[in-house]
């Protein structure tokens, strides 16, 4: 999805490869497990330093629950930077993944097809955190608070590259379709 958009991705596994990057997605995947790995390879404060400089952070499904301030006092290492309570795999067990359609003004004029699988949710935000997306029941499920992202969904399941574009634009790099969008000069 990045790619496509414009941009060149780089895998990030150690502190090492942080160094030079306009920003960082945390993906999904189970956040117990990212973040000891994290721990392990000396990534935690790296990132938090990344993010104290004001670079970009996002994270999807699990990136959600590591960025979160808090998850409810469950005990795993946490980058804990984002003023948001979320509560882990919130819709159920992987049987009650579920796709829909939602309405995210700030990231485009037709709804977004979004994917959650095991998701977690926001319970809660702070006041300086824009909820971007919430089901039709009111559930946050994509927010962002200054240079952090953080959705409940997999936008990189879907073939819409919207938020794909929206985080390189927080990055400050053109996408593809703005340059296309673009006057000529």
């Amino acid at each position: 999805m990045l790619r496509d958009a414009g941009a060149e991705p780089v895998e990030v596994r150690r502190a090492e490869h942080l160094a030079g990057l306009d920003g960082l997605i945390i993906p999904g995947g189970e956040s117990t497990t990212i973040g000891k790995l994290m721990v392990s390879y000396g990534l935690l404060e790296p990132v938090r330093e990344m993010i104290d400089d004001g670079r970009p952070v996002w994270g999807t499904c699990a990136g959600m629950i590591l960025l979160a301030r808090d998850i409810g006092g469950l005990r795993q290492p946490l980058i804990g930077v984002l003023d948001v309570k979320v509560q882990r795999n919130a819709f159920g067990r992987q049987l009650d993944s579920f796709e829909t359609d939602l309405s995210m003004p700030e990231i485009g004029d037709s709804p977004l097809h979004t994917v959650f699988i095991r998701a977690p949710l926001v319970e809660s935000a702070g006041p300086g955190v824009q909820v971007l997306g919430r089901l039709e029941d009111g559930t946050i499920v994509a927010v962002r608070q200054d240079n952090l992202l953080a959705t409940s969904f997999h936008p990189e399941l879907t073939n819409d590259p919207r938020f794909h574009e929206y985080f390189l634009r927080m990055c400050g790099a053109p996408t593809v379709r703005d340059e296309a969008a673009a006057p000529p000069v």
